[in-house]
């Protein structure tokens, strides 16, 4: 499962989940993605648990981008332990995911868009936010890629002069 190795803080506090993905809301690596329509908290277990479901339908074939990260750790007290005597310890990790964040991708030379959608659809049953199936051709339709701007030679500008 994923955590980070250090952090420079053990605890965090829960903070607000409010607005939408301003990054990682774009596909960047593949040409299939997941893209999260709510907010919530993914946990390092259900990144994973989502991860095999996808490998294995797709049966290693093509390759699996995990575009998000649980770097909040998740403070818990005992069980039946009284007030006060400070905050709990660290129990697991979670990504905090707000709408429009892409979850993962997926691409390769043997994905088919109908072998993503029901891979992504197995991973979708995993997460505890609602998702939606996106593809690189609906984005470019949609123009929110704009291509990268070529930098400009010596001999570009010679040329239009």
């Amino acid at each position: 499962m994923l955590s980070p190795k250090r952090t420079k803080f053990r605890k965090q506090q829960r903070g607000r989940m409010r607005g939408v993905a301003t990054r990682g809301n774009k596909i960047a690596f593949g040409q299939f993605a997941l893209q999260a329509q709510d907010c919530g908290w993914v946990t390092s277990r259900q990144i994973e648990a989502s991860r095999r479901a996808m490998t294995r339908y797709v049966k290693r074939g093509g390759q699996i981008w995990i575009r998000i990260f649980p770097d909040k750790p998740v403070t818990m007290r005992p069980a039946e332990t009284r007030m006060g005597s400070g905050k709990g310890n660290p129990e697991f990790w979670v990504a905090v995911v707000k709408p429009g964040r892409i979850l993962f991708e997926m691409g390769g030379d043997e994905i088919t868009e109908t072998i993503a959608k029901e891979a992504m659809r197995l991973a979708q049953y995993k997460l505890p936010v609602k998702t939606k199936f996106i593809s690189l051709d609906e984005d470019l339709n949609k123009g929110n890629y704009k291509p990268a701007k070529t930098p400009v030679t010596a001999d570009d500008s010679e040329s239009s002069s």
